[in-house]
């Protein structure tokens, strides 16, 4: 009596390999789907953008502002761009928020390390840091004026403020979550403690210094263009304020269109670098 099974039907892998082949229409949506979500929000955003200028331009109480409709704010736009006044005006805010960053994060990561390594610290620190961080950036605005002697000094304090926190705390979480067990190895292979910080506690807590870092430009450059009303001449606060003065409606849509890009290109290069590095994924 034979044992032997039914014979394979022919041609069987052949069909189960091409069934596992994906078609030509997944492999292209896999390869467009990147780029094909992000054109579908931005489509979605211009049509309320158009529908909003549409609304305003025929009620006969806004049609004054017709200039906030794409129609009229793009062409605007890449005039700005193309003569180089986006340019002219972007510099000196970005040269002020480069500055305020900075200097947030100089003081914000050692901090930081402080209160997440020291208990006494961060007891003793918790109320004031939590009451200090709760104030709006802009409620310093009439301190700065008094404290520094120039326009800029002031709107890059202001920046400094809106920046701080989120660096500081993100790092002192970061520190806390550090496994007590990595500083006794350190301790016993005989590593002091700047060794430790430059080689356990640097490296262990840049991914959430850069997340922080991510949380402050983005708060920081909101809260730019509103400090630019101060006195200063330059920036793109200021030529919003001054569009605003002169109803050029169109060229003030244009500026705040300007402002969102140059923005999302920062955050951008600060999740680009976050991945360059390996510490997030996706």
């Amino acid at each position: 009596m034979s044992t032997q099974g039914p014979a394979p039907l022919a041609g069987a892998p052949s069909a189960v390999n091409a069934a596992r082949t994906p078609s030509a229409a997944a492999v292209i949506w896999q390869r467009t789907a990147p780029l094909a979500y992000p054109l579908a929000g931005l489509a979605l955003l211009l049509g309320f953008w158009w529908l909003g200028g549409y609304a305003i331009a025929n009620n006969p109480d806004t049609m004054a502002f017709s200039g906030f409709a794409p129609g009229h704010a793009l062409p605007a736009a890449w005039q700005l761009v193309t003569s180089g006044d986006a340019w002219h005006h972007a510099a000196p805010s970005l040269n002020r928020i480069a500055q305020g960053l900075m200097w947030a994060t100089v003081v914000a990561i050692p901090l930081g390390i402080l209160v997440g390594a020291l208990p006494v610290v961060r007891r003793v620190t918790s109320f004031p840091f939590q009451l200090l961080r709760m104030v709006s950036p802009l409620a310093w605005m009439p301190i700065a004026v008094l404290a520094f002697a120039t326009w800029d000094g002031a709107i890059i304090f202001l920046i400094f403020m809106a920046s701080l926190w989120p660096i500081l705390f993100s790092t002192a979480f970061a520190v806390q979550r550090i496994d007590p067990m990595y500083f006794k190895v350190a301790r016993n292979f005989g590593a002091s403690p700047a060794a430790s910080l430059r080689r356990l506690v640097l490296p262990a807590v840049a991914p959430d210094i850069l997340a922080g870092f991510r949380l402050a430009l983005g708060i920081a450059w909101v809260v730019l263009v509103p400090a630019e009303y101060l006195g200063v001449t330059s920036g793109l606060g200021y030529a919003i304020n001054d569009a605003r003065d002169i109803l050029a409606y169109d060229q003030l849509a244009a500026l705040v269109l300007i402002i969102g890009v140059i923005g999302y290109l920062l955050d951008s290069a600060v999740v680009a670098l976050i991945r360059y590095l390996g510490w997030q994924n996706g």
